[in-house]
């Protein structure tokens, strides 16, 4: 029997196994319900806009549009909908750009299924979510005097690149990853080295790992 006032989730994730295993774990709780799924980012706007729902399950990387595209155009039109971002990266690198753009919150993948269901719960009672390790990075930043670093005048697609280049993919790899032409990734490398004021991606890639940008 349906729960009249349970949750009402979306999920928008490309890869099928994880879209099974979220909708497996939200099955076995009685006040959240799965009302949709989609595969990328624009089948995600398109079910918003057609389902009823109070939290949207949204991964960063999807193929066709960048999650925190999506996240800002679901903003324009819907802005009370709460979006939790979904990601495999780790928090200090997608987490405050998705949360600066507008999501109640931020959770890796690789959490716990008690943690993704009590983010679920919080975020649809209109509050923000973030775990232990983010709120502490947060604090640390509202703490800090010093200029931001240069990463981080990067636009979403850009910093993206940035992070896809330094993981040692080319611009290939990432053009074809992203279905986007090699002409327009090779354009946001290069506006990001200029931003940055680096050459080469050696010197790309070593700023990222210096940087913690990169596992």
């Amino acid at each position: 029997m349906t729960n009249k006032n349970a949750i009402r989730v979306l999920i928008a994730d490309d890869h099928a196994i994880v879209r099974e295993g979220l909708k497996q774990i939200l099955a076995d709780t009685r006040d959240i319900v799965v009302a949709g799924h989609a595969e990328n980012g624009s089948d995600a706007i398109h079910l918003v806009r057609d389902k009823a729902c109070d939290v949207l399950l949204l991964d960063i990387s999807m193929p066709d549009r960048n999650g925190i595209d999506v996240l800002k155009q679901l903003r324009k039109e819907i802005p009370r909908l709460a979006v939790l971002m979904l990601s495999m990266h780790r928090e200090d690198q997608y987490a405050i750009r998705s949360l600066k753009a507008g999501a109640a919150g931020y959770l890796n993948k690789q959490s716990a299924p008690a943690e993704l269901v009590n983010a679920i719960r919080q975020v649809a009672g209109g509050r923000k979510y973030v775990s232990t390790a983010l709120a502490q990075e947060l604090a640390n930043q509202i703490g800090d005097d010093h200029e931001a670093p240069p990463h981080e005048a990067l636009s979403d697609r850009e910093y993206q690149t940035l992070v896809m280049i330094a993981s040692g993919k080319t611009v290939g790899d990432i053009a074809a990853e992203l279905r986007l032409s090699v002409k327009t990734i090779s354009m946001y490398r290069s506006r990001l080295l200029q931003k940055m004021k680096l050459r080469h991606n050696a010197e790309l890639t070593h700023y990222a790992i210096k940087n913690r940008l990169v596992d």
